[in-house]
């Protein structure tokens, strides 16, 4: 086991970081580069002077360790003493500055690499140090001679994360008009065993005697506290469980927090499939991020056994990450490394963090899930870097985050042509964009939205990952209303990742799809335990799952909770208004419809009408869904239906516009989409026209040439404007009714063109025929 490797003792630990390193060298790259290494080379050069040992000097930051807390301190105000000196030489404004933290704690010395509480703290401190100046802790400014020259300010107690109690800091300077100490006579080489266990003694006497005792022991390591099973949110899972928190970015540059988050979101994704594994879902862990949390506490509310913190820090292209890994029921570390590289080193170091985690678990990394571990990734890192501030932009969820992603994973495809996990990205913005209307960033019709949405995916496809399964699941689920192949491609996104709640709430809707409402509550309540903060849109599918059961009394539980927390689904107010019906709560049902109404009315569609469901219907539950809403009060013949009205004048509709048929021409040729309702229409059409037959009442299922919103949305925006007619057989009062839909549902400069093809063939214009 890696806990074996490890080996602990107690040291003065020494971090030292350039402040502004990005700024630097964004400047003069080489320039910068070359500063800070001399820069370290004379911090080094004065370490050594003063007995310790510099244990890392990496890019813009440098760890060394002593074995006098008064060298250490002495070390650093003589070093800084000279580098303000050497940098006021410089003729120009690129001058490295340092900021130095030192701290008392107990390190872990594995693979040739330091790491542990002190470390941690010597960190944390060092960036609450002013460029140029050193910041101690408690523990040091105890353990300092009252005799040395040194001026110690407090600056209070600071919280610092990962650590249980505030813990005191201290800004040192030199006193005015003194002189750095030289370095202290190694006493301790020259000591006997038992003299040296002596000094240990009295060193530790001396703390408590100061009252600094246990202070040190309780601030100094941090000691976390385990995390009770019984108080779990959740039963713990039968294989290692994990929760991977979001990574702290410690970069100077605050932009690259996109960065931090892409690490910790790749790390999560590459371990989640590991089947031996259950891991927390992404949207869950990054509900902590930003918090002061303790490790208890995760545990606790995500029903997990282990949890993963650690750092990221970047400066041009050298990246640092640190990771811990903590047993939470017991509150002890398994295992804690630094990994250092080059940006082209990344996915390299996230392996090796994957591979640590196997190994500290037991877990067995099977041929499938090595294999699955690259699917669809690159080697290129620019193009990841790309990619990750997409993905960033993705994960805001918003239209014109959308837009920005799609310039991010379109530049990442350029870099590499093959990036599929890009492409796959791309066909989930636009799927997700078409779907919820969000045309307006992108310039695009609902239709062409759909159309890219298919060129991605079929492009991701050559080397698909789980999200392009999930992706083609929902599309041909809700879409193409193939069941079998929204069952086959869920199926192989779970195969791929069985820790991606994703991939379950895919395998949910082809369920409900297939009419299997039952075995869709199963995927539902996994998807939920995957993502225990999970948001309302999973609420509002368990219930409509339960719903199909004629669980009536549940479904409404769950839909209560789901409007709750989202009082803009109208979806969930009509299954919560029929679970009313049935459960003859008829008050609250009328108040649900009333919502429904109030939300419908904001979109520009009519009211809801029990000949006016498909938009909502599963497979096997629509007749119980207008059973309940019947009973809550919603009536047959829909709004639009009653606009569209037979005269002596002819046919009426209120709301589109009746055009004749030179209106309609023009029309024609300006490009406005034609749709012709009849069931003749391969006999003879208008060119181009477009042939959704128009049913009354309603059908059994949906078919792929039934005028409804969904089959619109495939061709037009709700923006572009058409032209409804029939081609003969009787259709006008048809075409009435079908444009009066249209006009409800929300599509604009709707045409209502009456004669329809028996004046257009008067006119002497072209007919075409066939499908």
């Amino acid at each position: 086991m890696a806990k074996d490797r490890l080996s602990g003792k107690l040291a003065v630990i020494l971090h030292a970081d350039v402040a502004g390193s990005t700024e630097l060298v964004q400047q003069d790259k080489k320039l910068a580069h070359e500063r800070i290494q001399d820069t370290f080379q004379r911090f080094s050069n004065t370490i050594e002077k003063y007995q310790g040992n510099v244990v890392e000097l990496r890019g813009d930051a440098l760890l060394a360790e002593f074995e006098h807390v008064s060298d250490a301190v002495s070390a650093a105000l003589s070093f800084q003493g000279d580098h303000t000196y050497q940098i006021s030489r410089l003729k120009d404004d690129l001058r490295p500055t340092v900021r130095v933290g030192i701290a008392m704690g107990e390190v872990i010395t594995a693979d040739n690499t330091v790491t542990g509480a002190g470390v941690v703290q010597a960190q944390r401190i060092e960036q609450l140090a002013d460029p140029g100046g050193v910041c101690v802790t408690a523990a040091i400014h105890e353990a300092l001679s009252k005799r040395m020259p040194f001026d110690l300010e407090s600056l209070g107690e600071q919280v610092l994360k990962g650590f249980d109690d505030p813990i005191r800091v201290y800004r040192v300077r030199l006193s005015v008009g003194q002189s750095v100490p030289a370095p202290e006579r190694d006493k301790q080489r020259e000591a006997s065993p038992k003299k040296s266990n002596w000094i240990v003694a009295m060193i530790v006497i001396a703390l408590v005697a100061a009252g600094g005792g246990y202070y040190w022991f309780k601030a100094q390591v941090p000691q976390e506290e385990p995390a009770s099973v019984e108080r779990m949110a959740y039963s713990l899972p039968d294989k290692p469980s994990i929760a991977v928190l979001p990574f702290t970015n410690l970069s100077d540059d605050a932009q690259q927090e996109y960065f931090a988050d892409g690490m910790t979101e790749d790390l999560i994704t590459d371990i989640s499939k590991l089947s031996d594994l259950f891991v927390i879902a992404r949207n869950s862990v990054f509900t902590y991020k930003g918090r002061a949390v303790k490790v208890r506490q995760v545990a606790e509310e995500l029903g997990v056994r282990y949890v993963m913190e650690g750092s990221v820090r970047r400066v041009g292209n050298q990246v640092r990450i640190n990771a811990q890994l903590i047993d939470a029921t017991t509150g002890g570390h398994i295992w804690a490394e630094r990994y250092d590289g080059s940006l082209d080193d990344v996915f390299s170091m996230q392996d090796k963090i994957t591979q640590r985690i196997v190994t500290a678990l037991a877990v067995t990394l099977t041929d499938t899930g090595q294999s699955n571990q690259v699917q669809g990734e690159n080697n290129n890192p620019e193009a990841y870097d790309v990619f990750l501030r997409g993905w960033e932009s993705y994960r805001r969820d918003t239209p014109e985050d959308y837009a920005k992603a799609v310039t991010y994973f379109e530049k990442a495809i350029e870099l590499d042509p093959d990036y599929t996990r890009a492409n796959s990205a791309l066909a989930a913005v636009y799927w997700n964009s078409a779907w919820r209307y969000w045309v307006e960033s992108f310039g695009l019709s609902t239709a062409q939205l759909n159309e890219q949405a298919r060129i991605r995916l079929r492009q991701a496809m050559q080397s698909p990952s789980a999200l392009t399964h999930q992706i083609a699941s929902e599309r041909a689920a809700y879409f193409d209303r193939k069941p079998d192949k929204a069952l086959a491609d869920a199926e192989i996104a779970i195969a791929m990742d069985a820790n991606d709640p994703a991939g379950h709430l895919a395998m949910a809707n082809a369920l409900l799809k297939a009419n299997r409402p039952e075995e869709a509550v199963a995927s539902m309540q996994l998807a939920m335990r995957l993502d225990p903060h999970y948001p309302s849109s999973y609420l509002t599918r368990l219930g409509r799952a339960q719903f199909a059961l004629g669980q009536y009394q549940q479904a409404a539980t769950t839909l209560e909770r789901s409007t709750g927390l989202n009082p803009q689904d109208d979806r969930a107010f009509v299954y919560l208004a029929a679970a009313y019906g049935f459960l003859g709560r008829k008050e609250e049902a009328n108040t649900a419809v009333k919502q429904v109404n109030i939300l419908r009315k904001g979109r520009r569609w009519g009211e809801l009408s029990l000949d006016d469901i498909g938009f909502w219907k599963w497979v096997g539950d629509r007749k119980s869904l207008r059973e309940g809403l019947a009973i809550a009060g919603v009536k047959s013949g829909s709004a639009w239906n009653s606009r569209a009205t037979r005269t002596s004048d002819g046919i009426q509709v209120e709301g589109p516009t009746k055009i004749d048929v030179e209106k309609a021409k023009k029309l024609h040729e300006s490009g406005v989409p034609f749709i012709d309702v009849s069931r003749i229409f391969p006999q003879g059409h208008i060119p181009g026209a477009y042939n959704l037959i128009w049913y009354r009442g309603v059908r059994a299922n949906l078919g792929p040439r039934e005028f409804n919103e969904i089959r619109l949305m495939e061709i037009i925006d709700k923006w572009q404007g058409m032209v409804v007619y029939s081609s003969g057989g009787g259709g006008q009062y048809e075409a009435a009714q079908a444009s009066a839909y249209a006009f409800e549902y929300g599509f604009q400069n709707v045409y209502y063109f009456e004669d329809g093809l028996d004046k257009w063939k008067a006119a002497g214009y072209p007919v075409e025929t066939g499908k």
